[in-house]
């Protein structure tokens, strides 16, 4: 029997986006490094994930702790990409000459920060180098209202680039200079329509709401502002205050923050329903009638992900590895530098990571399914494991007690979906827990 952690239901609902599952602060130094030809060897490789990540924005927004750094000189930038090659290198000699992919992401940071010759550079790393079918399987971008030109798109529509995702974040100025993201509308308007100029498929809109000053009035302006571009998908974050972020280093506490946060996304989920979107998951809306991505079957509880570059992870079935994780504006350059000055030897060898033995195996695969819209797949699990999930988690119980779960507790209810970051800490192995808990932030 597999046991979680039975307390925190009842704290905030905003604990923590489970974006990924054990989270990187759960990862350390491997000790010894293993070579990624062993832990890739026994590993299907015909359906991967690539991502891969850029660390460079124009600026470093309030509520942002990604890893990424601002005002890269061009030289840097030159150097990244060629290191990123060099990793490639090695990687698909790790991988060997049958691996596939059935999905590739490039994320960051900023993607579009590159110029238009650096993204044609970024995508031949991705098929020459690796052999990623580009134009031919769903491909997604990530783009800035200050980067997103017709230039840059050019490039990503001739390489076959089936969505882009922008972060708008709010389109009242005001607030979105108090999310520590200072940009004007009409910045955001020219490259939303830039966007579809371009042709893509499918635009994401990303907008956060729980900022300071944030009204229903005002945040049903920037719900409008951003349907009138009919977007395929939108993700809607609740803000959160992180450790060494610019928001994190001014004071914020607000008694009323979390029933703020649940009534603004409440009134999202009606709003966006009335339009004709569907709820994928506490963040994800799609348009009722834009089909699901077209191309190689990917499960992402199961196939594994192939990350390259200073911030990307990459998934096996036993381990998670990547590099070294830091937020603060000096950390993050120094783990830059690092990665930019290693052999290309170093990079046949996972460096940081997590192993997951088969109990953390069976809780990635629940939480992975379990905060989706369509909750758990009972006859799946089974299948791969041999058991019940209720069998391996009786305390989804508690779920359809509490009216947040139904089908024995393997699908949420909308009260529960609009607590999945409750949810997911709750679910989170004491294991993971320690480890994050251990983490210093830098």
């Amino acid at each position: 029997m597999v046991t979680s952690n039975l307390a925190g239901l009842d704290g905030s609902p905003y604990q923590q986006y489970l974006y990924a599952y054990p989270h990187k602060t759960s990862y350390r130094a491997l000790r010894p490094r293993p070579l990624l030809a062993d832990v890739w060897r026994a590993e299907p490789r015909d359906a991967l994930f690539l991502y891969a990540h850029v660390p460079f924005c124009e600026m470093r927004c309030g509520f942002c702790n990604l890893f990424t750094r601002t005002g890269a000189p061009a030289e840097q930038v030159t150097a990244y990409l060629r290191q990123l090659r060099r990793q490639a290198e090695r990687v698909a000699d790790a991988l060997g000459g049958d691996a596939g992919y059935a999905r590739v992401a490039f994320g960051g940071g900023t993607p579009t920060y590159l110029t238009a010759g650096e993204l044609t550079e970024l995508f031949d790393i991705a098929t020459s180098t690796l052999g990623a079918r580009l134009p031919g399987v769903p491909l997604s971008v990530e783009t800035s209202p200050a980067t997103a030109t017709p230039e840059r798109l050019a490039v990503l529509a001739a390489h076959g680039t089936t969505r882009v995702s922008i972060g708008v974040q709010s389109f009242l100025d005001a607030e979105a200079r108090a999310a520590g993201r200072p940009q004007r509308r009409a910045e955001v308007e020219a490259a939303l329509g830039a966007i579809r100029d371009a042709a893509i498929p499918l635009l994401n809109v990303d907008l956060i709401y729980g900022i300071d000053g944030q009204t229903a009035d005002t945040w049903r302006q920037s719900l409008e502002a951003a349907l009138v571009w009919r977007p395929e998908e939108l993700y809607l974050y609740p803000l959160y205050v992180r450790p060494l972020t610019g928001l994190g280093r001014r004071a914020h506490a607000r008694a009323d923050w979390d029933a703020q946060r649940l009534a603004l996304y409440a009134q999202a989920v009606e709003v966006l329903g009335a339009a004709g979107y569907r709820q994928e998951s506490m963040r994800q809306f799609r348009r009722a009638d834009v089909p699901a991505p077209d191309g190689p079957d990917y499960c992402c509880q199961d196939d594994g992900m192939v990350g390259l570059g200073c911030g990307a992870r990459s998934y096996t079935t036993g381990l998670h590895y990547s590099f070294d994780y830091a937020v603060s504006v000096s950390e993050v350059r120094a783990v830059l530098d690092d990665y930019l000055a290693r052999p290309a030897g170093d990079f046949a060898y996972a460096e940081f990571g997590f192993a997951l033995d088969g109990t953390e195996q069976r809780r990635r695969w629940l939480l992975k399914s379990l905060l989706r819209a369509e909750g758990v797949d009972a006859a799946a699990y089974a299948a791969r494991f041999g058991v019940a999930p209720g069998d391996d988690f009786p305390e989804l119980g508690r779920l359809v007690e509490r009216g947040w779960a139904t089908d024995g507790g393997l699908r949420l209810t909308p009260a529960g979906l609009a607590r999945s970051d409750a949810v997911g800490p709750w679910l989170t192995s004491a294991r993971v827990r320690r480890a994050m808990t251990g983490y210093v932030p830098r």
